[in-house]
C-alpha cells in the first residue's frame, strides 16, 4: 500500500488527514515537528509527502530542499502563506504542489491520488496522448508532432507534474542544464512555439496555460 507522510504540526488537522488518507487504503506516517523527518524519508521512502512550511524544529521549506537533493518523491507544500512570492520560493524549492490552509481534505487526498497515479503508470500517456522520448515526438491518436529537444525536454516536464506551476526560474533550471545564459524572453519563446504546435496537433485543445505574474502550469484533457 502507498505510504504518505504527513509532516503537520496542527495534530487535530493530521489527524484527520490521516483518518481520510487511511479510508482510501493508503498507510500513513505523522510528524509533528521538522526533526527527524529527512532521516525518515531516507529509510522508509514515503510514495507521497504532505509537508507543512511552518514547522517547529525545521522548517518545511529547508526540508524539502534536503529531500530534494537525493530523491524525487513527490512533495505537497501546505501553509497558511498565500502571497504569490511565498508560493513561488516553495515551488522553486522543489515542492510539487502547493495547497493554502485552510484547505479540503477531500481536494488534498485527490491531489495524493493524482501524484500516485502519475508514479505508477508503466507508459508516459494521457488519454491518447503519448510522450516517445527515444524519439522526442508526441503522438496522439494517429498523429506525430516532432519536437525540438528543448521544446521536448520542456514538455517533459510539465507532463510529468499535471497542474504544478512552474515559474521561468524553475523552468531555466529543471530544462537548461548546460548552464548556458537564458533570458525570460527565450522561455517565453519555446513555451509560445511548443503551444502552438500542440495546439495544431490536438485541435486547439489548450494543454500548456500562463498563470498571470508566476509562470505556466499543464492542464491535461
Amino acid at each position: 500500500m502507498p505510504k504518505i507522510l504527513i509532516v503537520e504540526d496542527e495534530v487535530e488537522l493530521s489527524h484527520v488527514m490521516a483518518k481520510y488518507l487511511h479510508a482510501e487504503g493508503y498507510l500513513t506516517k505523522e510528524f509533528a515537528t521538522g526533526l527527524g523527518v529527512v532521516q525518515w524519508v531516507k529509510e522508509h521512502q514515503p510514495d507521497v509527502i504532505l509537508l507543512d512550511w511552518m514547522l517547529p524544529g525545521k522548517d518545511g521549506l529547508s526540508i524539502c530542499k534536503e529531500i530534494c537533493a537525493f530523491c524525487d518523491i513527490p512533495i505537497i507544500m501546505a501553509t497558511a502563506k498565500i502571497d504569490e512570492i511565498d508560493r513561488l520560493i516553495g515551488l522553486d524549492s522543489g515542492a510539487d504542489d502547493y495547497v493554502c490552509k485552510p484547505y479540503s481534505a477531500k481536494e488534498v487526498v485527490a491531489r495524493i491520488k493524482a501524484r500516485l497515479r502519475r508514479l505508477n503508470k508503466l507508459e508516459q500517456k494521457d488519454n491518447d496522448l503519448i510522450l516517445v522520448e527515444s524519439q522526442m515526438c508526441v503522438h496522439f491518436s494517429s498523429k506525430k508532432l516532432q519536437l525540438t529537444a528543448t521544446e521536448f525536454n520542456l514538455f517533459k516536464l510539465f507532463f510529468d507534474n499535471p497542474n504544478r506551476i512552474f515559474s521561468r526560474q524553475h523552468i531555466m533550471d529543471r530544462v537548461y542544464q548546460d548552464y548556458r545564459v537564458v533570458s525570460d524572453r527565450t522561455i517565453d519563446s519555446h513555451i509560445r512555439n511548443l503551444r502552438a504546435k500542440l495546439n495544431d496537433l490536438t485541435s486547439n485543445q489548450e494543454l500548456i496555460h500562463s498563470i498571470y505574474s508566476v509562470g505556466y502550469k499543464y492542464e491535461p484533457f
